[in-house]
């Protein structure tokens, strides 16, 4: 987005209620606009109709986890493949991260995730709050 007025746009996948409010909460606080997706399915499609700075995808998701999400937002054909991509997630193995990051991960936080760490690898992945 090239608009300096406008806040960074995060867009939020994780089939939780509860975590979806959670990190909405703390990046709305810091100035980011944000947009909820259920799992990879439904984020793909949000991807694909508007532009976002970030992804927070959780890993386990009914109907496309975020490790396949992951994979078929590399395997895009235009500019949203890029996405940088933040996983939050309960999976603390290692094995997990090297999953995710295969699939095209930028980097990997396990739950539970203090608010202030979460806006902080936010601002750090895409550009700040504006």
């Amino acid at each position: 987005m090239d608009d300096a007025a406008s806040p960074r746009r995060i867009l939020i996948v994780d089939d939780a209620g509860l975590v979806r409010r959670f990190h909405r909460d703390a990046l709305e606080k810091a100035g980011f606009s944000v947009v909820e997706a259920l799992n990879g399915v439904e984020a793909l499609e949000k991807i694909l109709a508007e532009p976002f700075d970030l992804a927070v995808v959780d890993v386990n998701m009914p109907q496309m986890d975020g490790v396949t999400f992951l994979e078929a937002l590399r395997n895009l054909e235009g500019e949203e493949r890029a996405l940088p991509a933040l996983v939050v997630s309960t999976e603390a193995a290692a094995r997990d991260r090297e999953a995710a990051r295969a699939a095209g991960a930028n980097y990997y936080l396990v739950k539970p995730v203090r608010p202030e760490v979460l806006v902080e690898h936010v601002m750090l992945m895409s550009g700040g709050a504006r």
